[in-house]
């Protein structure tokens, strides 16, 4: 496995009507790095956000779309998506409150 830092494990934060219902019950949804495990989402976010503690990570692996162009097919990038719920004394991802 690559070494990976803290502030490389997540990527960008997910932007949907699903996952902006979600942060009524203090569950965020990112991008993270196809490597990152649980734990290293935990730290990552802890260390990220201040005042934040984190509860669970659920974690899911998406594959990439299937691709053509013409004769030629592929696929896109596949991702990892990881939701964070965190506990009820933790203050909120600052990042989320503009949206």
């Amino acid at each position: 496995m690559a070494n990976i830092q803290y502030y490389d494990v997540i990527l960008k934060p997910v932007v949907t009507e699903k996952s902006m219902n979600a942060m009524a019950d203090k569950k965020y949804v990112f991008f993270v790095h196809p490597e990152a495990n649980k734990t290293m989402i935990k730290e990552a976010v802890e260390k990220m956000f201040e005042g934040v503690k984190v509860q669970k990570v659920n974690t899911m692996n998406i594959k990439g779309k299937r691709k053509r162009r013409g004769m030629a097919v592929g696929r896109t990038a596949a991702t990892k998506k990881a939701i964070v719920q965190l506990t009820e004394d933790s203050a909120d991802i600052e990042i989320f409150s503009g949206i």
